[in-house]
C-alpha cells in the first residue's frame, strides 16, 4: 500500500485519506494505484456499504502531481485513468469530504461519487486550458450537463468556484461549515450502512446504467487529446513556467 493513502475500516464503511499533505495531497503514480486496488476491492465487497474518499490536512486534493506529467508515459491508460475507470464502475457508493482545494481531478472524480460534501470556504478550479492540456475524467460530457453554462467558466478559463457554486450546480451534495465535510459524509455513510446492502448496490447500479457506456467513451476520447496535448510545446511551456513560479 502506498504511503500516500491511509485506509480505515468501521464495519460496512470505508474511509480512504489521501495522505500527501506536504504537497497538498497532489495524486500521484502511487496513490492513484492504491486507490484504485481499495477501490475495487470496495466494490467487489458486499459487506461494504459506503467508502468515503477524503484528504489529510486543511486540502483535500490539489490535483495530479505535475512532475508526473513531465516522465516519459508509456501506451495506454496512466495510473490516474486506471483510477477513474475504477470510480466510474463501482457499485458500492463513493462520498466525498471536500476541505481547501480540490483541483483538477480533484474536481473531476466528484462527478463519479454518489454524494459530495465541500466545507465552506473551499476552492474548486478545472485549469487544464492553462496548463496547455484538455478536460478529463468524463468532464467534458458531464460537467455541461450539471453546469449548464457555467462549465465554460470552469472549464475553458479555468475560473476558480466555491462550495456554494457546486451546490448550486449539483456537483455538491452539501455546503457544511469549514471542517465538518468529514462528519456530513461519515453520517452519510452510517445511514447507507443501515440500508439493506444487496438492494442499496442494485439501485446505484440502476441509477448508473444509461450513463455508463457513454463517460468510458468519453474517457476513451478525452485520455487520446490528454495524451497528445501532454507532448506539445505549449503544454510543456505551461509546466515550466508552473514550476517556475
Amino acid at each position: 500500500m502506498s504511503a500516500g493513502l491511509q485506509v480505515a475500516r468501521d464495519g460496512a464503511v470505508l474511509t480512504l485519506t489521501i495522505n500527501r499533505p506536504d504537497r497538498r495531497n497532489a495524486l500521484d503514480t502511487a496513490t492513484y494505484a492504491a486507490l484504485t486496488e481499495q477501490i475495487t476491492q470496495a466494490s467487489a465487497d458486499v459487506a461494504i456499504s459506503a467508502v468515503i474518499l477524503t484528504g489529510a490536512g486543511e486540502h483535500f486534493t490539489a490535483g495530479n502531481d505535475l512532475r508526473d506529467f513531465q516522465a516519459e508515459r508509456g501506451a495506454g491508460d496512466s495510473a490516474g485513468l486506471t483510477f477513474l475507470r475504477a470510480l466510474t464502475k463501482a457499485d458500492v457508493p463513493v462520498i466525498a469530504a471536500v476541505e481547501g482545494y480540490a483541483i483538477g481531478i480533484g474536481v473531476t472524480l466528484l462527478q463519479h461519487c454518489d454524494f459530495v460534501h465541500i466545507g465552506e470556504g473551499a476552492t474548486l478550479r478545472m485549469p487544464f486550458v492553462a496548463l496547455g492540456l484538455c478536460p478529463e475524467g468524463g468532464s467534458s460530457l458531464l460537467m455541461p450537463r450539471l453546469a449548464g453554462r457555467r462549465a465554460a467558466e470552469w472549464l475553458l478559463q479555468g475560473k476558480a468556484f466555491s462550495a456554494r457554486d457546486a451546490l448550486e450546480a449539483g456537483l455538491a451534495t452539501s455546503v457544511t461549515p469549514r471542517g465538518q465535510a468529514l462528519a456530513a459524509a461519515q453520517a452519510t455513510a452510517a445511514d447507507l450502512a443501515g440500508q439493506p446492502p444487496a438492494a442499496l448496490r442494485l439501485t446505484k447500479a440502476m441509477m448508473k446504467r444509461a450513463d455508463r457506456q457513454a463517460i468510458q467513451e468519453t474517457l476513451d476520447y478525452e485520455a487520446e487529446q490528454f495524451r497528445a496535448r501532454l507532448r506539445t510545446d505549449e503544454a510543456q511551456a505551461a509546466f515550466a513556467k508552473f514550476f517556475k513560479k
